[in-house]
């Protein structure tokens, strides 16, 4: 048997080139890694279920470093006795050192996921409610996630380069930009890098969070998300408003729930004059019980105005956040005008025209034109 396989080697070295015998061989010492680690990774899937979601969560984070880790282990086994040209073992040596570096970088950066997951995963948010320290937690980790990942990318990348003498210098300028080519690379990413800056700032002092309800551009929606370098504003009628992180550093913008989701909000309503304010402010009171919407803070009737012959009435109500006070308001809105039209219409707005001196003096076309007939 052991001479079949001498024979065998003997054959195939005479009958392949060295270059080929040596690429057939680092290439079945990756399948042959790979095969291992389809079992290994088995083994992790079937381990972790036994422990719960921590311990899911983390060997899906080592899938994918674990494979490179064997792979790169056995072609760097392997190649020592590949017959190989020495240039191309020279270069397959430098790409093996580059892969290190990336798969280094790839584990710290499933290192950095794994603990925002699980930091993320005890945080209990609920859409309707007032989840102000939740909003701010999940802003805050999901803008610095997104800066250390694109550190450690430009990190990475950067350590890979310099393993090899001939793009050495392309690593060393994404650390230093040195020279002209530093230079327009730093020009270039300019609007990158203020943007990412921007982010850090944000995270830190909280000028907006997710889901926080805002009014940028006159265009009235709700945070969605928060990038590396732009956020996504859901408007109300459901489109996205796309702006630049650094224009809620530079630019002035509404944000109705900075402090609280609490609002209040106003229901004008323009009558005549003698409407009966007393029983109007005992109506609000009325219709906002009724109303699931109202949060049962606030709900006042003031005079606030006497506008073109009519009085002006300010209805202020409240709610627990934005949409649901919009809604609150139209409801409002509409019980009021329909209770004024059935109880009161007299005290709906009118045209008082007075012709020729008082309505006694005029006759009977002035009383009526003055009574709102005419």
């Amino acid at each position: 048997m052991i001479d079949h396989a001498r024979a065998a080697s003997i054959w195939l070295h005479n009958a392949l080139p060295d270059w080929l015998l040596g690429t057939l061989m680092l290439v079945g010492a990756a399948v042959v890694a790979a095969g291992f680690c389809r079992w290994v990774i088995g083994w992790l899937d079937a381990y972790a279920t036994r422990f719960g979601n921590v311990a899911q969560m983390l060997a899906a984070r080592c899938k994918g470093p674990t494979c490179a880790v064997l792979v790169l282990a056995a072609v760097s086994a392997m190649l020592p006795v590949a017959p190989l040209p020495e240039g191309a073992s020279n270069f397959i040596a430098h790409v093996l050192g580059a892969a290190v570096v990336v798969v280094l970088g790839w584990s710290v950066m499933n290192t950095m996921d794994l603990f925002a997951d699980l930091y993320l995963s005890r945080i209990h948010f609920e859409a309707d409610g007032n989840n102000l320290i939740a909003r701010k937690q999940i802003t805050q980790v999901g803008i610095l996630r997104t800066a250390i990942r694109t550190l450690l990318v430009v990190l990475t990348v950067g350590l890979a380069l310099m393993t090899s003498h001939a793009v050495r210098q392309y690593g060393v300028s994404l650390f230093a930009s040195a020279g002209a080519a530093g230079l327009v690379v730093g020009l270039a990413a300019r609007p990158l890098l203020s943007n990412l800056l921007a982010g850090i700032q944000i995270a830190l002092t909280q000028p907006i969070r997710v889901e926080d309800s805002v009014i940028v551009q006159g265009e009235w929606g709700w945070i969605e998300r928060i990038g590396s370098t732009y956020v996504v504003i859901r408007i109300w009628d459901l489109r996205r408003l796309i702006v630049p992180l650094s224009y809620f550093i530079q630019q002035p913008f509404q944000n109705w729930t900075h402090s609280s989701a609490d609002l209040m909000g106003t229901v004008m309503l323009y009558v005549d004059y003698s409407v009966p304010v007393t029983k109007v402010r005992e109506k609000l009171r009325d219709v906002v019980k009724e109303n699931p919407k109202w949060d049962g803070k606030v709900a006042g009737v003031q005079m606030t105005d006497l506008p073109n012959a009519s009085v002006e009435l300010r209805l202020l109500v409240s709610a627990r956040n934005a949409g649901v006070l919009w809604d609150l308001r139209c409801d409002v809105r509409e019980a009021m005008v329909n209770w004024l039209v059935r109880e009161y219409p007299e005290a709906l707005p009118r045209r008082r025209l007075e012709v020729g001196g008082s309505a006694e003096r005029a006759g009977p076309a002035a009383a009526f034109v003055a009574a709102g007939e005419l």
